[in-house]
């Protein structure tokens, strides 16, 4: 069916929601604005849905969300023959509806639900199914994204974001499935009466507090440090469970952002509420200026990402890196556990590819074993649950991503703010009681090891043919690797498509042991290195630079050396 058959189709059948109506009805006659809602369907991936919300096949509402929600039912009764599926949401506009309506759809399948009655960080959904024992979650939630998107994340039995064959085989199962005819739903309260629908207790949530709890490093350490924070939950998640973790843990002196304390999907004080950005964090940073706090919490919507700013020398507020960050905790944890005596026989840590490689220096240093990983939590979850399947996930110790994703502990599967603020303000503490502040910290760290820095360059590709030109960029780069980039040598590439490191100074191959993506890497001597890595969803080519220099001045000249290099590789 064209665009125009979908449009006059929705315009019969999609009645149940009057904003859609309304909408449907207000873009009568505009073709452009018919066929940008129109020309395609939203994809489930490894991410699930997400979209702006609205109407049409390529929006995120009811009909999409019902259809979504059939094709997960039928996968789950497919594979396991009965089910139960937990599901909870954030802040944005509708998460609350679109929970309900696929709660709705699953009770219809037959298959058992337990829903939140109030919005929740995206760990505590992947706890819940861990605490259920569900077959699988949805987490209602468009993440860090502007407030017109929502989205629609999906997990499997073990609480982790579905990996590629359990997303391509829910797809699958929606692709059969007409939007309006073939998706099963029944009343709410009908589904609550025959047992099928459950609302969580309060008391599921005080276990995950106490699974939470259990990470601590240094249990009582924050009691008498008088340490002060400024927090804000960025209008999401974050408001009820952070600010309890704190306070149970001895945190007292807590000033929270007024504007950005109580959930709101508009965002109308920080367009892209991401704690990456600047911007978002403006708002704690003003406050920290004149509350003078030893450091600033900020949580995205769906609090499984937190970002900090923490007191400098001359009393200002520096912005903390995701990599530097992830950086302390785990210097800060592996330093601790080993003196208080429960680091494991055989720790391991695990960071995305695209991560800082200090914290290569930092397990030499320790003796702990560093898994790397593609880009995406759900596959450090996939080295918690292999470790789990051995029966040695109390090995795992810490994980993380440089976009401010931390996870101590197995207890949840997925990144998780709660945790990461416990753990920074516990560390924030132990050095206050040392003298020291977190900028100390991390500079000190550099001193120790170098100064690594890391840049993210993007270049887009518009138009047409954008994809073909990245996909002529990659073969280029495949058939003619650099022998030195920047004057700096190539010592071993990696190919994550071909699966293939080779040593280039011995000449030596071995077989890389993860799931296939179109990313080469070339670590360079003195321990830079170069990551090239077209999108999978915008046409744009992203590089990760990691640049080390004796300080931040050095640092920048190496990065830019190494930028001016790779842009020439890329011919842009």
């Amino acid at each position: 069916m064209d665009f125009m058959g979908n449009y006059e189709l929705w315009l019969k059948k999609a009645n149940e929601d009057k904003d859609l109506v309304d909408e449907l009805k207000s873009v009568e006659g505009n073709e452009k604005e018919i066929h940008e809602r129109f020309y395609r369907s939203l994809e489930f991936g490894t991410a699930g849905l997400r979209g702006i919300i609205g109407a049409g096949t390529n929006r995120m509402n009811i009909y999409v969300v019902r259809q979504a929600t059939q094709g997960l039912a039928n996968y789950v009764l497919n594979k396991y023959g009965k089910g139960a599926v937990a599901i909870s949401h954030d802040s944005r506009i509708k998460a609350d509806v679109f929970m309900i309506e696929a709660a709705k759809v699953l009770a219809a399948n037959g298959i058992k639900v337990y829903i939140t009655s109030e919005l929740q960080p995206t760990p505590v959904l992947s706890y819940l199914v861990r605490y259920f024992k569900c077959q699988a979650g949805i987490m209602v939630t468009a993440s860090h994204n502007p407030a017109a998107y929502n989205g629609y994340k999906a997990y499997g039995e073990d609480g982790c974001q579905m990996t590629d064959v359990a997303a391509n085989a829910v797809y699958d199962e929606i692709c059969k499935i007409d939007i309006f005819d073939d998706v099963k739903t029944m009343d709410l309260d009908e589904a609550i009466e025959k047992g099928l629908v459950e609302y969580v207790s309060d008391d599921v949530y005080t276990s995950y507090i106490e699974r939470v709890k259990e990470q601590q490093i240094n249990p009582g350490v924050c009691e008498g440090a008088d340490l002060k924070v400024v927090y804000t939950p960025l209008n999401g998640t974050g408001n009820k469970l952070v600010r309890r973790i704190l306070d149970e843990i001895g945190v007292k002196d807590v000033t929270i952002v007024k504007e950005q304390e109580l959930p709101d999907g508009n965002f109308t004080t920080c367009p892209y509420p991401n704690p990456e950005i600047k911007e978002a964090l403006q708002l704690g940073l003003d406050m920290c200026e004149k509350v003078k706090p030893d450091l600033l919490l900020a949580t995205d919507p769906d609090a499984d990402r937190v970002g900090i700013a923490v007191k400098d020398y001359d009393g200002s507020y520096r912005l903390i890196t995701g990599n530097e960050d992830g950086i302390m905790l785990t210097e800060y944890i592996l330093s601790n556990r080993k003196a208080n005596g429960t680091l494991p026989e055989k720790p391991v840590v695990v960071k995305t590819i695209v991560t800082s490689k200090l914290v290569e220096k930092l397990c030499e240093k320790y003796n702990v074993e560093l898994k790397n990983v593609l880009t995406g939590f759900k596959y450090i979850g996939e080295i918690i649950l292999n470790l789990e399947k051995t029966g040695d996930e109390d090995n795992y110790v810490f994980g993380f991503e440089e976009s401010y994703g931390y996870l101590a502990g197995s207890y949840v599967r997925d990144k998780d703010a709660v945790v990461a603020s416990m753990l920074i303000c516990e560390m924030a503490a132990t050095f206050k009681k040392q003298g020291k502040t977190l900028a100390q910290v991390i500079d000190g760290l550099y001193e120790e090891f170098g100064y690594y820095k890391n840049t993210t360059l993007s270049f887009e590709f518009a138009g047409a043919e954008g994809m073909q030109k990245m996909a002529d960029i990659m073969a280029s780069i495949r058939a003619n690797a650099p022998v030195e980039i920047a004057g700096y040598k190539v010592l071993k590439t990696a190919d994550y498509k071909l699966s293939v490191e080779k040593d280039i100074v011995t000449g030596e191959e071995k077989e890389i042991n993860l799931p296939k993506s179109n990313v080469i890497q070339f670590n360079l001597d003195e321990d830079n290195m170069a990551i090239v890595r077209p999108s999978g969803t915008e046409p744009k080519i992203k590089i990760y630079l990691t640049a080390v220099g004796k300080d931040k001045d050095d640092a920048q000249v190496v990065t830019d050396k190494l930028e001016a290099a790779m842009k020439k590789l890329l011919g842009v």
